[in-house]
């Protein structure tokens, strides 16, 4: 199943690393359900206004996204990469508190406008995220032999540095620290890498080598595995100088919406070809994620093209934020019930539960069918200003996360019951 001759108890975390960055996401998922429920109710102005873009594109960037995928890469660099975070505890728990409170710290700068909250956002969240970033960079560097996965973790981690320090600098921008000069080149260089090469090359990489292991898929073509990271990486950079010279960058953009639907598309034709073709909502999520980001990235590719209105531009955001939280929903339901099982087993538990008893397929079924129907919800969100359609769809966002989160809980509830209550043996 996995890389590296398998994974060994030395080299996995603890599975507290795990939990608390998920359930943190999943919490902030439900946050977010709350704060758009409150704000649908609210004047046109603030639904759509500049201060609810900001609060509800950092809720699910920071809270939610950066969670999630922090705590799949405490997790996923030993079993992909082969390498191992020395401490694992003791950073994950400086990391996710500086995460958590750097975050509300930021969602109280925008919504007072506080020079205040955003120098305390600035110094938490670049704290923590600085902290985080040059440790997992710093081992997967020091790789000797890279697979496509690792390398694409590399460029996905450099991103994720450069998207950081344009948002501390954006941040400290709007809190009247710095001049601001090239506010808004550095915003959309900081948007691009926070999307597409955070975002966008970690679930590529991840995907090279979990797609093939977990659902027994044809290998990706090599000119796809090998260069699509790279590729990505340094058209962004070459964006990135191009905003700060003045010149335009809808070629730049052109390419890489077409390099992402490629990859989306190869993608799907490899879950289509699985040697396992069993009913499985994890693969379902992988599809869909798959699908939505095509739909977003073609978007894109006519909004370089031709004239799009905001409303169409806001349907893009919508397919592609669809597509990041399918392939977490996917990961998260594969990763947490093995690593209940795995952590009990190892430590001598006969009676843990079993990987369908933790969180039972079926529930990750009604889960699917619950994104299905909240994605769905947004859609007239970006066309039409009416109340019941605001919150009906806030609800089943809310709904969805709450789902996910009661189930995370219950999961870290029955590992806690095992150890307390199960009979262990001495190995």
């Amino acid at each position: 199943m996995f890389s590296q001759g398998g994974l060994s108890l030395e080299q996995a975390p603890p599975i507290s690393v795990v939990l608390r960055f998920f359930i943190t996401g999943a919490a902030f998922g439900v946050l977010l359900g709350v704060y758009l429920i409150g704000s649908s109710f609210s004047s046109v102005q603030a639904f759509g206004g500049n201060t609810f873009n900001l609060i509800v594109t950092h809720i699910l960037a920071l809270g939610v996204m950066a969670s999630f995928m922090l705590g799949a890469l405490f997790q996923m660099l030993p079993v992909i990469a082969g390498v191992v975070i020395n401490v694992p505890t003791k950073k994950a728990m400086v990391v996710h508190l500086l995460l958590v409170v750097g975050v509300l710290f930021q969602l109280f700068a925008f919504s007072k406008n506080s020079s205040f909250f955003y120098l305390f956002s600035a110094l938490f969240l670049g704290s923590g995220l600085l902290y985080a970033t040059p440790v997992m960079l710093k081992e997967v560097m020091s790789i000797n032999d890279h697979s496509s996965s690792s390398k694409g973790m590399l460029f996905a981690l450099g991103s994720f540095v450069i998207a950081i320090g344009f948002g501390l600098y954006m941040l400290l921008t709007l809190g009247g620290y710095s001049s601001g000069s090239f506010f808004t080149e550095i915003k959309e260089a900081h948007y691009s890498f926070a999307l597409m090469g955070w975002v966008g090359l970690l679930i590529a990489s991840i995907s090279f080598q979990v797609v093939e292991m977990f659902y027994v898929t044809p290998k990706y073509p090599e000119v796809i595995s090998r260069y699509f990271t790279l590729t990505v990486f340094m058209l962004l950079l070459l964006k990135t100088m191009s905003l700060m010279a003045g010149v335009g960058t809808n070629i730049i953009d052109i390419i890489l919406a077409l390099l992402f639907i490629a990859y989306a598309t190869i993608t799907l034709h490899r879950l289509y070809k699985r040697k396992r073709p069993t009913s499985d909502a994890t693969v379902w999520f992988w599809r869909l994620g798959m699908g939505l980001l095509i739909v977003g990235m073609t978007l894109t590719l006519l909004g370089n093209i031709i004239d799009f209105s905001h409303k169409l531009q806001l349907l893009s955001y919508i397919t592609f934020i669809g597509f990041a939280l399918s392939i977490v929903f996917a990961m998260v339901y594969k990763i947490v019930p093995f690593l209940v099982w795995f952590h009990l087993s190892n430590q001598g538990y006969m009676e843990a539960p079993m990987m369908h008893d933790v969180i039972h397929p079926k529930k990750a079924k009604i889960h699917f069918v619950m994104h299905i129907g909240m994605l769905l919800s947004w859609l007239p969100v970006a066309f039409l200003d009416i109340l019941i359609i605001k919150v009906v769809a806030s609800l089943l966002l809310l709904i969805s996360f709450a789902w996910l989160l009661y189930h995370l809980l219950d999961a870290g509830g029955k590992y806690r019951y095992t150890q307390k209550y199960c009979e262990r043996i001495e190995w």
